[in-house]
């Protein structure tokens, strides 16, 4: 027979199902995107011939020179609409004497930002990639569409600007269309660092590369799926930290895995007929993306792509060879769909720049205790005026969702009597008088996001 103590906590757990806020604003900017407005972005990328790194720039119509111009006139004429809110410019670093890249190269990046109006230090990063690439990596003339790979990423980042430019967000919003990722992951690196240099608080990296192919090489046809690719332990982590965790947990609860938990709460909730599945790994099977030079320097960054790749379209010279069509042309293009994971993009980054900052030094105690206590630090009011409190979450330890939340009010510390902290994983989100809510924040460095 369960004692009263064990029917109140599951009493407790039972009636704190997750809740939320449903918010009109992110249907409407959902609904906004256009698939026709990306298709004809896709069109005019794939129009330069190819975007190799090392390709033409001095070219107007061919190369990645122009279509790295064409791409600022983009952001600028968005800007221009919105009265001037994006500050778009080139950020570039010279490369040399890499494998890929053996000559003096300048690796361009085009960056626009929508800056905050209570907390412009604070980013979340939508991005994809310029630059296409044949079968062989080092040729830089043949035509090279990359029509999806990643011509849908940067015509997503876009379209994600055009629409998001007409709200305003407490905190700031990066748009970026990064170079040299098939050379080695160039601009991500030089961006990643430049966000290190000035103390940007970036809170969320958002890596767009392939969104827009559903048909797979397995001849898997979907439309309804997408992937997050999150890593687990942070690259930061230290000695010390990592000796805390063994203790602690947390492996499945960087902040890079809680950044793709709440992308995939926001398919849920505001993406019709889109089921988000999180992949519990930095990038597909020993391959890469321009996310990763943000997680090397601890920043939360995940990779959004379609389910169903085509290793027939991606990285190959246009041919037909058996029976079978090879190369990354706009035929292979799904631009409804491409336009659905853009959705799901710019709702994620409208829900974090509108919520308060995640909360930053949240710790937890309750060994031998029958009950779970967690606190962190009050969040700068100045920069967040729109704070309401706080939520804690938390689930049994082999759920891969959060399960249970309770609404704890404007405090630093609360305690979830009879729930024992060694069943359970926890975390904590800061919500806004409106009930937007950042990502849940797990307890220690190894779940933290930074002040």
């Amino acid at each position: 027979m369960l004692s009263s103590k064990a029917v109140q906590a599951i009493e407790n757990t039972s009636t704190s199902a997750l809740q939320f806020t449903d918010q009109t604003d992110l249907h409407n900017i959902a609904q906004a995107m256009s698939a026709k407005r990306i298709e004809t972005d896709i069109r005019t990328l794939v129009s330069f011939g190819t975007r190799h790194t090392l390709s033409e720039t001095e070219s107007d119509v061919r190369g990645i020179g122009a279509a790295r111009r064409w791409i600022k006139s983009e952001f600028d004429k968005i800007s221009a609409e919105c009265g001037g809110c994006l500050e778009v410019f080139y950020q570039s670093q010279v490369i040399s004497g890499e494998r890929r890249i053996p000559n003096a190269t300048e690796v361009v990046n085009v960056i626009a930002i929508q800056k905050g109006t209570s907390d412009p230090t604070r980013y979340v990063m939508m991005s994809g990639d310029i630059d296409s690439r044949v079968s062989d990596v080092m040729d830089f003339s043949s035509d090279s569409p990359g029509a999806n790979d990643n011509a849908s990423g940067v015509a997503g980042t876009l379209e994600a600007a055009r629409v998001l430019s007409k709200y305003k967000f407490h905190g700031s919003i990066v748009y970026a269309a990064l170079s040299g990722e098939e050379q080695g992951l160039f601009g991500g690196k030089i961006l990643a660092e430049h966000a290190q240099k000035n103390n940007w608080r970036l809170k969320a990296v958002l890596n767009n590369d392939m969104i827009g192919n559903i048909e797979g090489v397995n001849g898997v046809i979907n439309n309804t799926t997408a992937r997050i690719f999150a890593e687990g332990t942070r690259q930061t982590e230290s000695a010390e930290e990592a000796r805390l965790r063994r203790f602690t947990g947390g492996e499945v609860d960087s902040p890079s895995r809680n950044l793709a938990r709440y992308i995939d709460l926001m398919a849920d909730r505001y993406i019709a007929n889109l089921d988000t599945m999180v992949i519990y790994r930095l990038d597909r099977f020993r391959r890469g993306g321009h996310h990763r030079p943000f997680n090397d320097l601890g920043y939360a960054g995940v990779r959004i792509m379609e389910t169903n790749e085509n290793y027939n379209r991606q990285h190959q010279d246009l041919r037909t060879e058996n029976g079978i069509v090879y190369g990354d042309t706009i035929d292979g293009v799904d631009f409804d769909y491409a336009a659905k994971l853009t959705a799901l993009n710019a709702v994620s980054l409208a829900g974090m720049a509108n919520a308060p900052t995640p909360p930053a030094k949240v710790s937890i105690s309750g060994a031998v205790q029958p009950s779970t206590t967690l606190s962190w630090a009050a969040a700068d009011a100045d920069q967040n005026p729109q704070l309401k409190g706080y939520k804690i979450y938390w689930r049994l330890t082999d759920a891969p969702q959060w399960q249970y939340s309770k609404y704890v009010g404007k405090v630093t510390e609360a305690t979830l009597e009879n729930v024992v902290i060694d069943n359970y994983f926890f975390g904590v989100a800061s919500v806004s008088e409106d009930g937007y809510e950042s990502p849940v924040v797990y307890p220690g460095a190894a779940g933290a996001f930074g002040e």
